[in-house]
């Protein structure tokens, strides 16, 4: 599986000219690599179908690079009373944290401050239900329940909090992943079970039979080589470049899509002391202060962007209202030279009437507006696997006609990414591969929360090679392996 699921120039130039190969058809061809279009592929692939994904630039280099980097069910949604959503996302929580990747989820806990007594039974009551959802879930929970604190607690645990405005607050989990790191192992998860994924290669149009779509035009962006891809059935996940594929496709789409900027701040953390994050909201959306690893991560906007969207940027005013909201929080507030780094993301929203895009629903859609041709648009990282299955299942109806067979269903549930199957096995001989590699222990942990079992990959160039073992110039915690 290891040198299967590799994704490196041999493997993509090998994929290339498999999707090229006029001899033969794919099942499903999937057009874009966020986490919703390499979810589909893995969906596709483990179904039997064979499947090949296509990405104009690089894997998670658009919306799931740039997110909040949370795997939650999202507190806000119930006050929506989307109750569906965050019961949806709170199952899918504790199955990526318990069994899917166990080796990149790992729980984060959060304080949500109280100003008024009042306060305290309705945002416990709204928490109760929240982990009432995830115990009687599919899946295990995976992360403790909420727990009441009172100022002398809370200051306790933050002390760089403004407790004096506070009568308390409650002290719950949700969960955090290096969102770009699980695209990319969904990727290897899914390419090591059979599927043809080639990155740089931009969709120029589409194959069409009739009415029915039958595969796309591309173009290999490093070479300039041009190729048709024949497939039974294109699937869409291109997210906010939705809009362009069905100008692609003669107009024929249905779905809308707008996209919403949040950006986030980065700085560090040792600006706010406190053993766990905040959150809290804000008249136009919800703040959260996330800690992430000698950072914090600060966000987020919900604004409408309408410019270039491979390039969405923060503006002074972004900026101005994430540290205006925080510092109304913090004893020592920030300022502009605290932040390290800032990043801004968009978010594929489906839009109905015009409405703001911070009322818009996070929920997804699956259309298939030309024969051939399934499209999927809005959703949220947590819920990545219930998108792909979704667009897979609306696939499969085409594909019963066009390999007159029954499509399986859906396994991802059942179907652990690289690296989880050794995690908990890796992370007990800790100590062993500290002393064996001549590593520090923090070093090892770091790789096995990245890695999982595939730490032995790692080890192994180091071992074969010792210049690999020492860190990265400016990046101390990366290794060169």
């Amino acid at each position: 599986m290891t040198s299967a699921s590799a994704l490196s120039p041999q493997a993509r130039s090998a994929a290339l000219d498999h999707l090229a190969d006029s001899t033969s058809e794919l099942d499903v061809l999937v057009v874009g690599g966020g986490i919703v279009g390499v979810g589909t592929a893995l969906d596709a692939v483990t179904r039997g179908l064979s499947t090949g994904l296509i990405e104009q630039r690089d894997l998670a280099s658009g919306t799931s690079s740039r997110s909040s980097k949370l795997i939650h069910g999202g507190l806000r949604y119930l006050e929506l009373y989307d109750f569906g959503l965050v019961r949806e996302a709170i199952s899918e929580r504790g199955l990526l944290l318990t069994r899917l990747a166990p080796h990149l989820v790992r729980p984060v806990s959060f304080l949500y401050p109280l100003h008024r007594t009042l306060e305290r039974p309705y945002v416990g009551a709204g928490l109760a239900l929240y982990d009432a959802m995830a115990m009687l879930g599919k899946y295990e929970v995976g992360v403790p329940r909420h727990r009441h604190l009172f100022r002398k607690q809370v200051a306790r645990i933050a002390p760089d909090l403004r407790t004096e405005d506070l009568v308390g607050a409650i002290r719950y989990y949700d969960c955090q992943v290096d969102d770009a790191r699980l695209v990319m192992t969904v990727a290897r998860t899914a390419a090591g079970h059979g599927a043809h994924i080639a990155t740089r290669t931009k969709v120029t149009g589409f194959l069409r039979e009739g009415e029915r779509v039958v595969g796309v035009r591309a173009v290999d962006l490093e070479t300039g080589r041009e190729l048709e891809v024949r497939a039974r059935v294109v699937v869409n996940a291109a997210g906010v470049w939705t809009d362009e594929i069905q100008e692609l496709v003669g107009g024929r789409g249905s779905l809308d899509v707008q996209a919403s900027k949040g950006i986030h701040l980065v700085v560090p953390r040792d600006r706010i002391r406190s053993q766990a994050g905040f959150i809290t909201r804000t008249e136009k959306s919800v703040l959260f202060v996330i800690p992430w690893g000698r950072h914090w991560i600060i966000g987020t906007t919900d604004t409408d962007w309408n410019l270039d969207k491979a390039h969405p940027a923060a503006s002074r005013a972004d900026i101005d209202y994430l540290l205006a909201h925080v510092n109304t929080m913090l004893r020592e507030p920030l300022d502009h030279e605290d932040v390290e780094g800032v990043y801004a993301g968009l978010r594929p929203l489906l839009r109905g009437a015009r409405e703001p895009t911070s009322k818009i629903s996070r929920e997804h859609t699956v259309v298939t507006p030309v024969p051939g041709l399934v499209m999927i648009a809005g959703g949220k990282l947590t819920t990545y696997r219930i998108m792909a299955k979704d667009a897979i299942d609306a696939a499969a109806h085409s594909l019963a006609t066009t390999i007159n067979t029954t499509v399986r269903a859906s396994i991802t549930d059942r179907v652990p990414l690289v690296g989880a199957a050794d995690f908990e096995t890796r992370s007990n001989q800790r100590v062993m591969l500290s002393r064996r590699a001549g590593l520090h222990v923090a070093r090892i942990d770091h790789l096995l929360g990245r890695f999982g079992g595939l730490v032995d990959d790692v080890l192994e160039l180091c071992a074969a090679n010792p210049g690999l073992a020492v860190p990265l110039d400016g990046a101390d915690d990366y290794l060169s392996a």
